[in-house]
């Protein structure tokens, strides 16, 4: 039927001739506008963010203030804390208020936040901005808005968008960051995120397609029917331990890496080719394999993956001097598994949740990443002081056996069907 291919807000947005065309697994020219520029909206932000990090505490050290290591790693971290506080209350907002408002008043929020960061003249000043950054929570309002605006059978590759955005934003970070650093500045990196926040709201407003009406005002999602949940409650268990793995990793690869004899300012020679490999994997690998319903077989494999990988940086950490190119072969594996698992499992959480619910859902599972990064910051440098790099790996090697076991009963939902009596209902 045709209809069971269209996008839950294209009834009347397609002529007649490309509803009987309309090819299941295909995405339809609005699902492709929606897909991109939801992605555009997300590679900004992330750019923005991640542009800072590498070069965040040589530059915010020279700040009035900057000798305190407390308040530097404050000013480091508490954008996590506020984008976790805000990700449920805004993705509940989401809800009842209608995805696009809330996303362009997180941008403006954040816009806000990374203009005052570029005034800021100390450190204390920073720590304010970068809380206020943090509190631009629209994560999971963009996520739900993407649902919205694709069908089951496309939604992970939406995702999958989305994901490799991300990746792809962390890899060039390493490679832009110290060349801008030492152009502009910390305050012009700062300058530059504010303005990519505000070229997102013009996407929302004048790019991406419209909001479908039912979702502009509605039942509000409610938080008890995600927690009671069990599979929204194992991919959000997963989401925590994956980015508490991926945030302790990178407490312990740079210096691997520095071990292995590649001077810090060309550690990005490793991660860019390995993070740009795993995207052609994941279209080789995962789009076929949802297709023919394998999809549950390759997220086992995918987090079986990551504790492998564990387990090899834990052998090579134990060398006096690793082997650079193990480590990238460790590398490129982990980046297939995480961005499989990145595209994957946010797909999983829309399709799980019902349709007034999925601002909730995503605003939980939002909290959980958040926290599982703020997680592995810190315990991985907590293990590294009191265990050393082997120790780490090991933790985290048994840290994935455990949600593996705990995502084992899963079981994916088929793909929703929308009929066009429903859709104009």
């Amino acid at each position: 039927m045709a209809g069971s291919c269209e996008p839950e807000f294209t009834v009347s947005s397609f002529s007649s001739t490309t509803e009987r065309v309309l090819t299941c697994g295909v995405m339809t020219p609005l699902e492709r506008r929606a897909s991109f520029s939801l992605t555009a909206i997300f590679a900004m932000r992330m750019l923005g963010l991640f542009l800072v990090l590498p070069v965040f505490a040589l530059e915010a050290g020279a700040y009035p203030g900057g000798d305190d290591p407390v308040l530097l790693g404050l000013a480091m971290g508490v954008y996590g804390l506020t984008q976790a506080l805000l990700q449920i209350p805004l993705g509940l907002a989401s809800d009842r208020l209608g995805r696009k408002r809330v996303i362009v008043f997180g941008l403006l929020v954040f816009a806000i936040g990374s203009a005052l960061a570029a005034w800021a003249p100390n450190l204390t000043w920073l720590i304010v901005a970068r809380s206020i950054q943090g509190a631009g929570a629209v994560s999971a309002a963009v996520t739900a808005l993407l649902a919205d605006q694709t069908r089951d059978e496309v939604r992970t590759k939406a995702m999958a968008l989305v994901g490799a955005s991300i990746g792809l934003m962390f890899a060039l970070s390493l490679v832009l960051a110290p060349m801008l650093a030492a152009a502009i500045g910390l305050t012009g990196l700062f300058a530059l995120t504010s303005l990519m926040a505000l070229a997102g709201v013009w996407i929302v407003l004048g790019v991406n397609p419209p909001e479908p009406g039912r979702h502009q005002s509605g039942t509000a999602g409610r938080l008890g029917e995600v927690f009671r949940h069990p599979d929204l409650a194992r991919l959000n268990v997963g989401v925590f331990v994956l980015h508490a793995v991926q945030m302790a990793m990178w407490v312990a690869i740079p210096s691997l890496l520095v071990q292995a004899g590649l001077p810090q300012g060309h550690h990005w020679w490793v991660y860019l080719p390995a993070v740009l490999a795993s995207f052609a994997v994941m279209v080789v690998v995962l789009f076929p394999a949802e297709r023919k319903g394998y999809l549950r077989g390759v997220l086992m494999a995918a987090i079986g993956l990551i504790g492998l990988v564990q387990l090899g940086l834990w052998w090579s950490s134990m060398a006096q001097t690793p082997q650079l190119s193990a480590l990238a072969v460790l590398l490129f594996m982990f980046f297939c598994g995480f961005n499989a698992l990145e595209a994957s499992q946010p797909s999983l959480v829309t399709r799980i949740a019902p349709s007034h619910a999925r601002g909730a859902a995503m605003g939980v599972y939002n909290t959980l990443q958040s926290l599982g990064l703020f997680t592995g910051g810190l315990l991985g440098g907590w293990l590294v002081k009191h265990a050393g790099l082997q120790g780490l790996f090991l933790v985290f090697a048994a840290a994935i056996v455990v949600w593996l076991l705990i995502a084992w009963p899963m079981r994916l939902p088929a793909p929703r069907t929308v009929s066009k009596s429903a859709q104009a209902a």
